[in-house]
């Protein structure tokens, strides 16, 4: 090994701790590491009800939540990795609480029927037209 190498473990299987960044992009819940940085910085990913930092060292078993637009996600970790795999493989980094599961799909279905009640199908007529025109400000 070169002097440089000696610092780092390469090696997925005798990775105890990895950066939460890292993590994140490994796992797959963010495109890039920056994304996953900005994330971080604006409170998007909490571990332990606490605000986290992108250079905190996570391990097995810790528990964070994960917001993701609408979303938010609460994870176990199951695997520990560097490097960004395929997706099947990233699923096996993590492990999603069955609460977060069914609050989430609870969610998103209360989004779908509230989308779904906002007249969608309706016409509006002259005098929601001049209503809604003199909300936005655009007629007295």
């Amino acid at each position: 090994m070169m002097a440089a190498d000696k610092g780092r473990n390469t090696d997925q299987s005798d990775t105890t701790r990895v950066r939460l960044d890292k993590w994140l992009w490994a796992a797959r819940l963010f495109k890039t590491r920056a994304l996953a940085k900005a994330a971080i910085e604006g409170g998007k990913v909490q571990i332990g009800g606490n605000k986290a930092k992108a250079g905190k060292e996570i391990g097995l078993g810790t528990e964070m939540t994960v917001r993701q637009g609408w979303d938010e996600k609460t994870l176990t970790v199951t695997g520990l990795s560097e490097q960004r795999r395929g997706a099947p493989e990233a699923r096996q980094l993590y492990c999603e609480t069955d609460a977060s599961i069914r609050q989430r799909e609870a969610l998103a279905e209360q989004r779908k029927l509230q989308a779904a009640g906002q007249h969608a199908h309706e016409k509006p007529n002259k005098k929601d037209r001049r209503l809604r025109q003199a909300m936005k400000g655009r007629r007295e």
